[in-house]
């Protein structure tokens, strides 16, 4: 009997409170509104409270009650994970009522909802972006407030997200084998976030992407390339020694130092091979030359004769006198 009479009772009191948000949702009573809209606030139906605030904005225009409803929609759509909304809601306050003396509070909270508007790494960074800079507008704003003093942890973890996102996206040109790229890409998040916590980690896949480049390289590069992966496999261990990384750089500076031994015999054959060649088609090419200009010489000779047979002919025909006249004898 008594569980009867408690149902009884809890289907009455939400009976009320539904009876009760269905009239303030008909009712044109921006009082009553108001009253409904912020005992939904006190109770923390969220959801209740944003449905009657937005009625209210135009009918609390230019009154006292006009802060108000700004502010608490605002705190309305932070708890019922509006951060967008929210945001924008609190940035509007501490620029619409700058004389409020919750001015600061607004626009913390507002580079909160910023905050916690932030996608995950994964995703587009542009809403984390967005949040640094809010979050840094507030601390250069309010430099002394005591909302100020965890502002720079939560930049700091703003900033991680985009430095492990520009991290992450550098390894897939090494799970690809571009290992070109993946150096590169390596290199600007080093100097994209000069004090980034993930160097160990960035160092580790620049060293295995140095090696990788080094003894897989085409000949013409291959001597700079080994060179240059050497040389960061000791500024790895002077960097970090001590460390698993420091004994990675050692092991592979080992075997880059064997690869550039070989290398060298490798080349002097090569250049060996090249100056024989060279050599063998210069001989060849002077024997071609010489018997070229042979040919010519001979051709020189032959046209020459033709043309000193052609100038006695021209001079033998000067010299011969025309024929005598001849006189026909009358019959």
């Amino acid at each position: 009997m008594k569980k009867y009479i408690l149902g009884l009772f809890a289907v009455a009191v939400v009976s009320s409170c539904v009876s009760q948000q269905d009239k303030a949702m008909k009712s044109a009573d921006k009082n009553y509104i108001l009253k409904v809209a912020n005992e939904n606030f006190a109770k923390k139906k969220w959801k209740n409270a944003l449905a009657l605030y937005d009625r209210l904005p135009n009918l609390v225009a230019g009154t006292d009650d006009a802060p108000n409803v700004v502010f608490n929609s605002a705190y309305a759509n932070y708890y019922d994970k509006n951060y967008k909304l929210a945001g924008h809601q609190f940035k509007n306050f501490s620029i619409s009522f700058p004389q409020d003396n919750r001015k600061e509070e607004a626009a913390y909270m507002s580079a909160l909802c910023y905050y916690e508007g932030s996608m995950d790494y994964n995703l587009d960074q542009s809403s984390t972006e967005l949040a640094i800079n809010e979050l840094q507008d507030f601390l250069n704003s309010y430099p002394n407030s005591e909302r100020s003093k965890n502002i720079g942890q939560l930049i700091d973890e703003l900033s991680y997200k985009l430095e492990f996102k520009a991290y992450e996206n550098a390894k897939q040109y090494f799970k690809m084998g571009d290992y070109k790229a993946a150096n590169v890409a390596l290199e600007n998040v080093l100097e994209d976030f000069p004090s980034t916590k993930l160097r160990p980690k960035i160092y580790d896949f620049m060293l295995k992407s140095k090696y990788e480049l080094a003894t897989n390289s085409i000949y013409d590069l291959k001597d700079e390339r080994l060179d240059n992966a050497i040389a960061f496999t000791k500024q790895v261990e002077k960097e970090l020694p001590g460390t698993d990384y420091a004994k990675t750089a050692s092991d592979l500076r080992s075997k880059l130092e064997k690869e550039k031994k070989d290398f060298v015999v490798v080349k002097k054959q090569t250049e060996s091979r090249i100056a024989t060649l060279t050599a063998k088609q210069k001989k060849e090419a002077d024997k071609l030359a010489e018997k070229n200009k042979t040919e010519q010489q001979m051709r020189d000779q032959v046209e020459a004769e033709k043309k000193a047979m052609q100038i006695q002919r021209d001079s033998a025909a000067l010299q011969t006198p025309p024929p005598a006249a001849t006189f026909k004898i009358q019959r």
